[in-house]
């Protein structure tokens, strides 16, 4: 079986995602290809700790946890990666003024 480590006690699902889409986010981990990433070998380096990139889209996994789909500038991958291994660079606008998601696709 994998390596899946399955954090009990956390259910992100149960409110909105963290950040949202466009937000400029850091890494702050080295994230490595764990063999889900196709074209890179397994252990390549995804995405480097301190990689600047932009949230592009946002899903789930595990039916437990928020995955952000990032695209990072200098690499050029997109990485998924959650919560924890982000952080957010930008000072976030009132949330009154960010665009619903239907009005970003426009």
């Amino acid at each position: 079986m994998s390596n899946i480590v399955r954090d009990n006690d956390v259910l992100e699902l149960r409110g909105p995602p963290f950040f949202s889409l466009g937000e400029k986010v850091r890494a702050n981990r080295t994230i490595r290809n764990d063999g889900t990433y196709f074209g890179k070998e397994i252990g390549d380096i995804l995405a480097k700790k301190g990689e600047v990139g932009y949230v592009v889209s946002i899903g789930t996994f595990l039916q437990q946890f928020y995955i952000y789909g990032v695209e990072f500038l200098e690499s050029g991958n997109r990485v998924g990666m959650k919560r924890k291994e982000l952080d957010l660079l930008d000072a976030r606008k009132d949330p009154d003024d960010l665009p619903l998601p239907e009005e970003i696709a426009r």
